[in-house]
């Protein structure tokens, strides 16, 4: 199975940008679609953007689109989420997560991933 690690995580001022890294180990990513889901205090877990296996097709949730890009690097086995025009509310515990399939669906449940990383704390001061 793939063992996931985030990093990348930090303090920035509102406007500022930062980009956020999810390293895999154990199994090659390129069968991989990913997703990137952050958790804030008191709230539920949300979907935030996803990458299908060949990076051809990327979704973001409303909230974040147009501000955040989501990549993929499957040499380096690393996934990429670069977070612009940041936003006190963007503040969230950041996670990425795997689930094997090679379609192009919209996965923004959850429950469509079976790997999550630990998490990278992401907080953005006003």
């Amino acid at each position: 199975q793939v063992q996931l690690v985030e990093s990348g995580g930090g303090l920035v001022q509102a406007g500022g940008s930062l980009r956020v890294s999810c390293a895999a180990s154990g199994r090659t990513l390129s069968n991989y679609y990913m997703g990137w889901f952050r958790q804030a205090p008191g709230k539920e877990r949300e979907f935030v953007a996803g990458i299908t296996s060949s990076a051809l097709t990327t979704y973001f949730s409303d909230s974040v689109k147009g501000r955040f890009t989501i990549s993929r690097d499957n040499a380096k086995n690393t996934v990429y989420l670069q977070m612009n025009s940041l936003k006190p509310e963007d503040t969230a515990v950041y996670y990425c997560a795997a689930k094997v399939s090679l379609a192009s669906n919209y996965y923004s449940r959850a429950s469509d991933y079976a790997y999550w990383g630990q998490g990278t704390q992401v907080t953005i001061s006003s």
